[in-house]
């Protein structure tokens, strides 16, 4: 061990499956130790990466604690501190490495199959400990720095490639940064050119300037503003996008021949559709095929009865379904029309050209309208998608290989309850695991609401706060021994703490997550990996 780091404790008991205790060293102060701290045992063989998961006060003799010291007893109170009292501090290893490794050779990574002996000294964990288990962006495009481990300034990197190999989630409840999570990690996949993305921004903060977590006038800039031409923004409402002085790239417009009875299974909750109501609309489209939803929008309130008995439907569903499929009518995207330019077509276009896009729904951003047009589009780019990946496996040419896709939806749980995950494309994508090469990004704030299956196959999962036990414990599903991990969810801050985990770092690890400022705009202009930096007051001027 080196002569810098700085000794916590040492190790008195503990399991391989429970985790390890610790002894507090008396000079250490107990309130100076924090769960989901970043630590490392020195065993006689190992290294031993390993987060901090609990704290208690223990005592040699239960008779001290019925007459504790009064305050005033200070003596008293140091002579006991250390010897017969003190702090024992819970741990769970993640990972290790072997300390007889050659300093010329890399040392090898890996999982924890043993745990080190009594009285192995705990210590804090240094920079060259973080860039060792976590990597370092200096060591090529992979690595992204997200943020910091608690108390230390060492960057903590995602490795990107593992990332985009599955769908990814990030959690939190309201107020505690999950957009800001997303627009960083966003900028890291845009910036690092790691796969193509389209994001459904329902409230229009992903594009151009977004209000800053915390509220208040200022502004932090938008995907479109940091990287300019690789990112598009296409928006369902023009007037409102040109109304915050952005010039959109693309306006889309759905005709009302491409939605499918699948596109309306999501809207059951929202409009309050029964079984029976959907069951009539695939009547309607057997009968009608495309036009199933123009035909049924166009019939007179009068008529129904007639409509009903023409498709063999019962009157009262055809009635409710009418009544309230009738309110898209008020949606002004949709037309009867098809468009000059077929929206997944131009979407397709943007993206085979390893363009991000940005799709804002200006004033149109109900709940109603956001589940339908994620969708339709995505249904269609994922079938558009599958063909192309039947292409390549056939024609085994590195240039029809697809670009990996990554959807980032907000409000997951709407389109991955245990209900629509089995019948909504999402869920079908979520359960493929990049087969076709899309995958997801999903933003929520109540991760209990998603299907238990989606959850298992989610690669990586950022979370903020959460304070309701079944959204903690959603959040670890499929994780095991998680007992610790949950203790470190619900002491995390409310600002700009989060826990990561899975697919994408090597373990799990509590980070302060870096500043979304001045100063990331410089690194995300920087060219890559040269160290030459674009005139940032000019580029920041210009917004």
């Amino acid at each position: 061990m080196t002569k810098k780091r700085k000794r916590l404790g040492a190790i008195t008991k503990g399991s391989l499956v429970e985790g390890l205790e610790m002894k507090l060293d008396s000079a250490q102060s107990i309130e100076e130790i924090k769960a989901g701290k970043f630590i490392v045992i020195d065993g006689e063989k190992n290294q031993f990466f390993s987060m901090i998961t609990d704290m208690r006060l223990d005592s040699t003799n239960p008779e001290i604690l019925l007459n504790p010291p009064d305050e005033e007893n200070g003596i008293m109170r140091e002579i006991l501190s250390g010897t017969n009292t003190y702090a024992t501090v819970c741990l769970k290893p993640m990972l290790m490495v072997d300390k007889t490794t050659c300093p010329e050779e890399k040392p090898e990574i890996r999982p924890v199959k043993s745990i080190p002996a009594h009285f192995s000294g705990v210590y804090e964990a240094q920079d060259e400990d973080v860039s060792k288990i976590f990597g370092d962006e200096g060591l090529g495009t992979k690595y992204f720095n997200i943020g910091t481990p608690l108390d230390m300034k060492s960057p903590v990197c995602l490795n990107l490639e593992r990332f985009v190999e599955r769908s990814n989630g990030i959690f939190g409840k309201s107020g505690t940064g999950k957009t800001f999570l997303t627009r960083l990690v966003l900028s890291g996949l845009v910036r690092n050119s790691k796969a193509v993305n389209l994001i459904f921004d329902m409230h229009n903060e992903y594009g151009w300037d977004a209000r800053k977590e915390g509220g208040g006038s200022a502004f932090v800039k938008g995907l479109k503003q940091l990287f300019n031409e690789k990112v598009a923004i296409f928006t369902l409402d023009p007037d409102s996008t040109r109304g915050r002085e952005v010039q959109p790239d693309f306006t889309v417009q759905i005709p009302y021949n491409q939605i499918e009875v699948d596109d309306v299974l999501p809207l059951e909750e929202v409009l309050n559709l029964t079984s029976t109501a959907l069951e009539s609309s695939y009547l309607i489209r057997s009968r009608f095929e495309k036009e199933w939803l123009r035909t049924l929008l166009d019939q007179d309130s009068r008529d129904l009865s007639d409509f009903a008995e023409e498709i063999g439907a019962d009157a009262k569903s055809i009635g409710a379904l009418h009544r309230k499929l009738s309110r898209l009518k008020d949606f002004k995207f949709l037309t009867k029309k098809a468009p000059q330019v077929d929206a997944v077509q131009k979407i397709m276009e943007y993206i085979e050209k390893g363009k991000h896009i940005v799709l804002e729904f200006g004033r149109q951003s109900s709940l109603l309208c956001y589940l339908l047009v994620a969708n339709i589009l995505t249904r269609r780019i994922h079938h558009r998608y599958i063909k192309k990946t039947e292409n390549y496996l056939c024609t085994k040419n590195p240039s029809d290989e697809p670009k990996h896709l990554v959807i980032t939806i907000e409000e997951a749980h709407k389109f991955l309850n245990p209900c629509a995950a089995k019948q909504t494309i999402f869920g079908i994508i979520a359960r493929e695991m990049r087969k076709y090469y899309v995958s997801l990004l999903v933003v929520d704030q109540r991760p209990s609401g998603i299907d238990d299956e989606v959850l298992s196959q989610l690669g990586t999962r950022i979370t903020s706060q959460l304070n309701d036990e079944k959204d903690i414990q959603a959040v670890l599903t499929g994780v095991s021994n998680t007992a610790g991990l949950r203790a470190v969810l619900a002491s995390l801050d409310s600002k700009q703490q989060a826990l990561i985990l899975g697919h994408a770092v090597p373990m799990p690890v509590v980070i302060k997550s870096r500043n979304y400022d001045e100063d990331f705009y410089r690194d995300m202009i920087k060219s890559s990996y040269t160290g030459k930096v674009v005139d940032i007051s000019r580029v920041i001027a210009r917004w």
